[in-house]
């Protein structure tokens, strides 16, 4: 490959491309039977169990993480992923122009804001965190650090950018009626020409005052599958403004803690408990949301049952299912 270059515009001397799957004619026709504003993803790409559901060859996460988003998207189910690395630290234009180029203008990505501007300075830091100032819902430092890049690098396929607040405790959460109106005046000073969703895993953070807050800033609830939370059809109304889409994230299975749950499922490459209540629940804010004009996207984790893009798969029949009995006018 002397001489040539990669998808992301590199040398890729003595490098090969990483290969999709043949995903087979009846993954394709479930495909065509989406409508085209619902996107299904998965929690990043990088995984090397993917073997023959996502990806056509052996990689290792390393290769796949570098080289295999092209491959992702090139699979009729995949037409988003969340980004979660940006939560850890703030992607640079070289990478987001890179992720632009391994992917069409239809597809949509989910990029998680960096964790600073969603941590109070008195909660305690990561380490992934040091050195970093207090940004905490700094309207400045999110539109220079992580929107209007974004927006520069890859501009349409911006799907939303989500602003994940992480469990804060009892403590900071007396503090609940002053976060408010803060957090509504981070959210009235973000640029217009992106689309946002807060996304709390506190359950003492829900309200009808959170979701009128996030109705009238135009900014969506982060709908978020999580064993902290409630069902995700009882965490918020879904009436907001259509021109947002709408955004959940079935993250974790129940009863299970993330590291549990890597365990018992890696390497993510079969459905090992299937949760068939909550795939109902997430087909049936997905069926709503499209009823009232929305775009969706639906992002899954591998350990929610044990591999994301399976549980895509599950999901995608489910929601065919419902929609079919339902004889809704979304996929006409």
């Amino acid at each position: 490959m002397s001489g040539q270059v990669d998808l992301f515009g590199n040398s890729v001397t003595g490098r090969s491309a990483v290969a999709a799957v043949d995903p087979g004619d009846e993954v394709r026709a479930l495909a065509a039977q989406i409508p085209r504003g619902l996107r299904f993803g998965t929690s990043t790409w990088s995984f090397a169990g993917w073997q023959g559901i996502v990806y056509g060859g052996d990689y290792d996460e390393t290769k796949l993480a570098r080289d295999g988003l092209a491959a992702y998207a090139a699979h009729p189910l995949l037409r988003s992923v969340g980004v979660d690395r940006s939560f850890y630290a703030p992607l640079n234009d070289k990478t987001l122009q890179r992720m632009a180029a391994a992917t069409s203008p239809d597809f949509r990505f989910l990029l998680k804001a960096h964790a600073a501007l969603m941590l109070p300075k008195s909660a305690r830091r990561p380490e992934y965190l040091e050195g970093v100032p207090d940004v905490f819902l700094d309207a400045d430092y999110a539109r220079r650090v992580v929107i209007e890049p974004a927006l520069r690098r890859l501009g349409e396929r911006l799907g939303v950018i989500l602003f994940q607040f992480s469990p804060l405790g009892d403590p900071l959460l007396r503090y609940r009626q002053e976060l408010l109106p803060r957090l509504e005046s981070f959210l009235a000073a973000l640029p217009r020409e992106a689309k946002y969703a807060v996304e709390w895993r506190d359950r003492a953070m829900l309200g009808n005052d959170l979701a009128d807050l996030l109705a009238r800033q135009g900014v969506a609830h982060g709908f978020a599958a999580h064993p902290r939370l409630p069902p995700v059809t009882e965490q918020s109304p879904i009436e907001a403004d259509a021109d947002c889409p709408l955004v959940i994230r079935w993250l974790l299975a129940p009863g299970l803690g993330y590291e549990e749950a890597r365990a018992a499922y890696a390497p993510f490459d079969r459905l090992i408990d299937p949760d068939r209540a909550t795939r109902r629940q997430v087909a049936q804010l997905a069926h709503k949301a499209l009823g009232q004009g929305r775009q969706t996207i639906v992002i899954i984790n591998n350990k929610a049952e044990g591999s994301a893009p399976l549980s895509v798969a599950a999901l995608a029949k489910e929601f065919v299912q419902s929609m079919s009995a339902a004889d809704s006018p979304a996929l006409q």
